[in-house]
């Protein structure tokens, strides 16, 4: 062990700063989140225009230029819009493996590669089997982007505002679902060949820009210790801690986490490799995980599941075929309808990013489905104008309940509660409910309209996020304030390392936890922001 000061902090640790040390994490945050750009870019920018203009015979948005240009049929236009979601899983299966092998940093500018290629290969489409291509590369890009960008946030920010920083992807998959918004009004009145081919292509700036942004990001500390590269772990905690005792704190848990023994120190140090590795991870986690491990494993699925099974898409997608329905005809009023849907999104968003580490992730998600619930719907088609506000203000509930709290917290929630070594494929299968129940949302709510009515479609959503409160309120535990290996002891895993050979001391380690949990929780979003 290392020598002791008589403050009890690690030999070469100063004392306790005053002020908090975010503003590093948070820069780490915002780039990594920005992989979520693309998502909200690839998958809007097709879907809501196709939907916006479709049945008012305006021939403007991106499907409907794809629809004339290549003579496609419906079916093949709603297969290209609702694809993406299942070619993501590719990616985000992929992503775990890759992200434990070569680091999340270099997963991230993979991601950006990846996608920078598949929207080259959209806008130069000549035929649709080569739209489609595009589509499959770019979407394994989006499922790469979407499971690493939560972990990485999650592993670098300290405990005390980790719920403020994690939420971020999902800002970032609004922004880009309006700068889908910004590319289809830029270019609809470009030519027939050109406009939807620009629509596509120019989703490859971005990536180009991320990349090469994210080549100046530090690796996750955790990951660090996992390749048992200590001293650089230590530098990396030392920026994104609150304070160097809190970064001493979190390299003890994380070593802890990691299997290293607790005096084995130095800069570069053997990590022993559990037996049956990959395979082994599998066990734990699906074919034979203990009853702590499989509520973590359900909780995480859970979540992902009702926040999409709740028809998040079904609203924004299709809200100018709602807003239609409802009496709205005038283009121009049903594009500033559609839009201010992207707008309230994203701002209500913002405002969860502010309040999930002061509130907790309980009290928001709770909220967030109940208001989602009790929302008022009017779809039906009338001109009476208050009739018309009521169904414009019914959608504008939903999507601002449901980015208060479902939105973000989904994915703040699952990066945070699995163990170091389960939380690769983990997330990696959160994104994978996530994205399949996403597509099955998406490619069924016409058919669906058509069976039930709009309506109809809206009070079963409705009912299914009654289920999802009932889940929330049931299962799910607080996670607020607590670092990612005190995870351990909220759900009853007492060895995060999972190693049969090494038991967690009872003493100082135990201890060690309590002083982080302590000092985290006086923590708050307000102080990150007067920071």
């Amino acid at each position: 062990m290392a020598e002791q000061h008589k403050d009890g902090l690690p030999d070469g640790v100063a004392p306790p700063r005053k002020k908090t040390n975010v503003r590093f994490a948070f820069a780490c945050a915002i780039l990594a989140s920005m992989t979520s750009i693309l998502l909200g870019y690839a998958s809007d920018c097709l879907h809501v225009t196709y939907t916006c203009f479709l049945d008012i015979g305006v021939m403007s948005g991106a499907a409907l230029f794809i629809k004339e240009d290549l003579k496609i049929s419906d079916v093949e236009v709603e297969v290209l819009l609702g694809i993406l979601n299942l070619y993501s899983l590719i990616g985000s299966f992929a992503a775990g493996r890759t992200s434990d092998w070569i680091g999340r940093r270099l997963t991230i500018i993979l991601a950006a590669v990846i996608f920078f290629v598949g929207a080259l290969m959209m806008g130069l489409s000549v035929n649709y089997p080569m739209l489609m291509a595009g589509r499959f590369v770019a979407g394994i890009g989006v499922g790469y982007a979407l499971m690493i960008a939560p972990v990485y946030t999650a592993e670098v920010s300290p405990a005390s505002s980790r719920g403020f920083l994690t939420s971020f992807p999902e800002v970032f998959i609004n922004l880009g679902i309006l700068l889908g918004y910004v590319s289809n009004y830029a270019f609809s009145h470009l030519s027939l060949k050109l406009g939807w081919r620009l629509m596509l292509g120019i989703g490859a700036a971005p990536s180009v820009v991320l990349g090469l942004m994210v080549l100046g990001l530090p690796e996750s500390p955790r990951w660090l210790v996992m390749k048992g590269r200590l001293a650089d772990a230590k530098v990396v905690l030392g920026k994104t801690s609150d304070t160097p005792e809190e970064a001493a704190l979190r390299l003890a848990d994380i070593k802890e986490a990691a299997g290293i023994p607790a005096d084995l120190d130095g800069d570069v140090v053997a990590v022993a490799k559990r037996t049956g590795g990959e395979e082994r991870v599998w066990k734990e986690l699906i074919l034979s995980p203990t009853p702590a491990v499989r509520r973590v494993l359900l909780s995480a699925l859970g979540i992902h599941f009702f926040q999409q099974s709740s028809g998040i898409d079904s609203v924004v997608l299709y809200s100018p075929r709602v807003f239609q329905s409802a009496g709205i005809t005038d283009k121009n009023k049903l594009l500033g309808a559609t839009c201010a849907v992207g707008v309230t999104k994203t701002v209500f968003i913002l405002v969860a990013t502010f309040t999930l580490d002061r509130f907790g992730r309980r009290p928001l998600l709770l909220t967030s489905t109940g208001g989602m619930i009790v929302s008022p719907r009017r779809p039906r088609g009338t001109t009476i104008p208050w009739a018309i506000g009521v169904c414009i203000a019914s959608i504008l509930g939903v999507v601002a309940f449901f980015s208060i709290g479902l939105g973000p917290i989904t994915w703040v929630y699952s990066s945070e509660i699995f163990p170091l070594h389960l939380r690769a494929l983990g997330c990696a299968l959160g994104v994978g409910v996530n994205r399949v129940t996403s597509g099955v949302i998406s490619m069924t709510f016409l058919s669906l309209s058509k069976g039930i009515t709009i309506g109809g479609s809206f009070f079963l959503y409705a009912g299914i996020a009654s289920l999802a409160w009932v889940f929330f309120f049931t299962y799910l535990r607080e996670t607020r304030g607590r670092t990612l290996e005190q995870m351990g002891d909220l759900f009853g895993i007492p060895n995060m390392a999972d190693d049969s050979d090494q038991q967690s001391s009872p003493g100082k380690e135990k201890k060690t936890s309590s002083n982080v949990e302590m000092s985290s929780s006086t923590a708050t979003s307000s102080d990150i922001r007067n920071e």
